[in-house]
């Protein structure tokens, strides 16, 4: 399907958001680990994270919709059921990588697989770890899915330092500790995405410079009620579309203020983004608020190596922003880009070259510059959710607007982004 957009003259009004895709996975995971009921409101209508409750269903988890909340009641410690056939993550790394850490612990054999983009991303980044601990886990001839995973005869607990900064690794690796009475210990050098953490309330401290997670049986869950603040990398489409869009003001209701998130936030601001936050609340750890956004000039600024982890999802419409700012975008350590649902680098770049830009592409970044010479581009997306909705604000704010090819990729993470788009745009 190929979508029409046409220029934006004006953003205004104001977003509710549905919960963050990434604490949506794990509060049902951590749910189908509890015994009892636990009520889940908010959450995320991502393919991704139906893909997640997909699996769950699988295992003997009952899932259900009560009035505006879910219902998820767990089976305790040991509870899940062999499932009677593979289960499929679709297009969801996080659904793949955080239920194998889950089923390393389990006394059944169970397969993972996914769709074609997903059978071809990394999993030694998982398998490598998780056998450390003792797991049973095998993938393909190139490690990547299907995952076949056995019971393991002795589960140890590790003290083990990322090789690659990942909250799914992270995370794989906290949940098989979870189901071990000694403490698994897992060390940053630069911190990810701390959800797993928060919801579990797990001990972390820092040593160093290092951050250092210790999770161990103590912290084996129990029912409870969460609400699922609204997803801050779906914002970022709308927050970049409501500053490069003269005479706009945005307000955005309670959206994740989580620190290892908001990163790219205090970046824009940084950048010159006219940004205000209204701390409305705390769920779990996880803070929510406000967010008031009003139509800035930006300025293209250096991105620190350290921050790029808690801003990697985020780069594509970071790359529009910056096409926009005064000055050069050049962005790099970000080579974890190529394995995402496309190689982002190679197609970002090949988006942007069709506009007649200087765009300089690396084996871990890029650099953009120059004007834009080319009016009503169609984009490919690339079979990518996070590309497809990056050029689709892309061409909003081009004179004569763009068209962006196979666009229903965007439902993998938001599937209301047509509608609130609409919601907020005066042409």
């Amino acid at each position: 399907m190929i979508q029409k957009f046409e220029k934006v003259n004006k953003v205004a009004g104001t977003l509710s958001l549905l919960g963050d895709k990434s604490i949506s996975h794990r509060a049902l995971m951590i749910s189908a680990l509890s015994k009892g009921k636990s009520y889940i409101e908010n959450l995320s209508s991502a393919d991704d994270v139906q893909s997640t409750m997909y699996c769950l269903r699988q295992l003997g988890i009952q899932i259900n919709t009560q009035k505006k909340q879910l219902v998820v009641l767990g089976n305790g410690y040991m509870g899940f059921k062999k499932p009677v056939r593979n289960m499929n993550a679709g297009n969801s790394g996080t659904t793949a990588r955080l239920l194998s850490g889950i089923l390393a612990a389990q006394n059944f054999p169970s397969v993972i697989e996914g769709d074609d983009s997903l059978s071809k991303r990394p999993m030694h980044r998982i398998i490598e770890p998780l056998k450390k601990m003792g797991a049973q886990i095998t993938g393909s001839k190139k490690n990547t899915l299907p995952l076949m995973i056995y019971p393991a005869q002795n589960l140890n607990p590790i003290i083990y330092e990322l090789k690659i900064p990942s909250a799914q690794v992270k995370s794989a690796i906290l949940f098989t500790g979870l189901h071990i009475e000694d403490k698994t210990e897992v060390i940053e050098t630069n911190q990810t995405r701390n959800h797993t953490e928060n919801l579990l309330n797990l001990d972390v401290r820092k040593i160093r410079g290092k951050i250092i997670s210790s999770v161990s049986l103590k912290n084996y869950p129990e029912a409870k009620e969460y609400f699922i603040p609204g997803d801050i990398s779906s914002a970022m489409y709308f927050i970049v579309l409501a500053l490069l869009t003269k005479n706009s003001e945005l307000r955005i209701k309670h959206i994740s203020l989580n620190k290892t998130r908001k990163t790219v936030i205090d970046l824009l601001i940084k950048m010159g983004a006219k940004i205000e936050t209204d701390v409305m609340g705390e769920s779990h750890l996880e803070k929510y608020g406000d967010i008031i956004v009003k139509n800035s000039k930006l300025k293209n600024i250096k991105i620190d190596k350290e921050i790029v982890a808690q801003i990697i999802d985020e780069v594509p419409i970071l790359a529009v922003a910056g096409l926009f700012a005064e000055g050069e975008f050049i962005i790099n350590n970000v080579s974890e880009l190529r394995v995402k649902e496309s190689d982002r680098i190679k197609s970002l770049c090949k988006n942007l070259s069709c506009l007649g830009l200087n765009v300089k592409e690396s084996g871990e970044g890029f650099s953009i510059s120059g004007t834009i010479k080319k009016s009503n581009p169609t984009f490919k997306c690339f079979g990518d959710h996070r590309i497809a909705m990056a050029f689709s604000i892309l061409s909003c704010l081009l004179s004569h607007g763009g068209s962006v090819e196979d666009f229903e990729s965007v439902s993998i993470s938001n599937p209301d982004f047509l509608y609130q788009l609409k919601n907020i745009t005066l042409y």
